[in-house]
């Protein structure tokens, strides 16, 4: 990397001080929620970026003066910009540790925690939640299918223009619909319930047939998981509308 140009700050760096590499990268955080039939429903919460750490040495006249500058960065934590070829970041110098070897040959290796990436592309942020809204129906909807909840009426309704904008007409029909739609799973899932807990019950005062008994309870558990399941996907949906227009 000797011919990149690097500045953290009030600090250009050079010769001795330029790394031989720079990490650059992260984490996508999700949130997972675990369902009882073993399934699992996914959130993303967004990017993380790792720490950017690299290390080098100060040399020369000047190396215990620029050491002693990295250090009161640090000492200070005030957000600075950090950038080299195509790379901008803000970042707060979390840690800065140099060896004295001499007067002029100072080894340090320094880690910057990064607050946002400078030269990441601009991504809508509505239009993506909206395809997520959609995408989350569907999913719901297709769980639902066999159990007779209708989905129809959300996804017309978030089709329209404006479902996705704060106040309009459109964007209130969109959460009526959702709303509605949740609620007729709800409502399915305590019948859900209700049916499971009665076989299970009628099961232990008369026990019949082995493989009946255990066709229906397993049918009645099968169909509150897919309630439970389509459930997740349309609280998410409910959330990630209500993001969308923020």
């Amino acid at each position: 990397m000797s011919e990149v140009v690097l500045e953290l700050g009030p600090v250009a760096f050079s010769a001795f001080e330029i790394p031989a590499g720079i990490n650059f990268g992260g984490r996508q955080l999700i949130a997972i929620h675990q369902l009882t039939d073993g399934r699992r429903v996914i959130d993303g919460i967004g990017a993380a970026e790792s720490e950017v750490s690299f290390s080098g040495a100060f040399s020369g006249p000047t190396a215990t003066l620029r050491a002693r500058l990295l250090n009161s960065l640090r000492v200070a934590g005030t957000e600075l910009s950090l950038s080299w070829d195509v790379f901008c970041y803000t970042v707060i110098v979390t840690r800065f540790d140099a060896e004295y070897e001499n007067c002029a040959w100072i080894p340090y290796r320094l880690s910057c925690t990064v607050l946002r990436d400078e030269a990441a592309p601009v991504l809508p942020l509505a239009p993506s939640l909206g395809t997520s809204v959609l995408s989350d129906l569907t999913v719901a909807a297709a769980q639902c299918s066999p159990l007779g909840v209708d989905f129809t009426e959300a996804q017309t309704a978030l089709t329209a223009p404006g479902a996705f904008t704060l106040g309009s007409e459109a964007y209130s029909a969109a959460q009526v619909a959702i709303t509605a739609a949740q609620s007729t799973i709800l409502f399915q899932m305590a019948l859900a319930e209700t049916t499971l807990t009665a076989i299970i019950l009628s099961v232990e005062a008369s026990p019949g047939p082995l493989a009946s008994d255990l066709l229906s309870v397993t049918v009645a558990a099968q169909q509150l998981a897919n309630l439970t399941y389509s459930n997740s996907y349309v609280a998410r949906a409910a959330r990630n509308l209500q993001n969308a227009s923020s």
